[in-house]
């Protein structure tokens, strides 16, 4: 894969991901489950696109695809959390004990980084607008637009 698939991708999930904590804390938009389960998401494909621009950079082919389809896959989950938060989640009146809680509470996330991490809000009242489409549906899209992104460069090699 060509470095700078890598490098959209960075730039895409540190720009996603300042968006979020500002929201968060200059907005106070308080997060669900689901939302901060999906910045760990959005981490993922971030971790993945620097070491795959990484390995890209000293023309390790092998390593780079791997690496490619490990930030595809990652973005796949994103995009089937956001569609879970937008479609269920969102109705749901508590989402404590759904996937995303549970993770992010055992796993020790949540109360290690709780600025980033930190579960302030049930899915049905961290429901917001941004320019006429819900918050979760901006997270799909984005996962969305890393995915394709990630399969562009997968399938084009070079």
């Amino acid at each position: 894969m060509q470095p700078r698939f890598f490098i959209y991708s960075i730039f895409l999930s540190v720009s996603a991901l300042a968006v979020a904590l500002v929201s968060q804390h200059v907005f106070a938009m308080r997060p669900c489950a689901w939302c901060v389960f999906q910045r760990l998401l959005l981490i993922g494909v971030l971790a993945f696109s620097i070491f795959g621009y990484l390995v890209a950079t000293l023309k390790q082919r092998f390593l780079s695809l791997l690496f490619g389809l490990l930030s595809l896959l990652t973005a796949i989950a994103g995009v089937v959390s956001a569609w879970y938060q937008y479609s269920v989640a969102a109705k749901m009146f508590s989402c404590d004990l759904t996937f995303a809680d549970r993770f992010m509470t055992e796993s020790g996330l949540e109360s290690a980084l709780p600025w980033l991490f930190g579960i302030y809000s049930t899915c049905m009242d961290a429901t917001v607008h941004v320019l006429g489409l819900e918050y979760a549906l901006w997270a799909l899209l984005l996962f969305v637009v890393l995915g394709a992104l990630m399969l562009y460069g997968i399938v084009r090699g070079n």
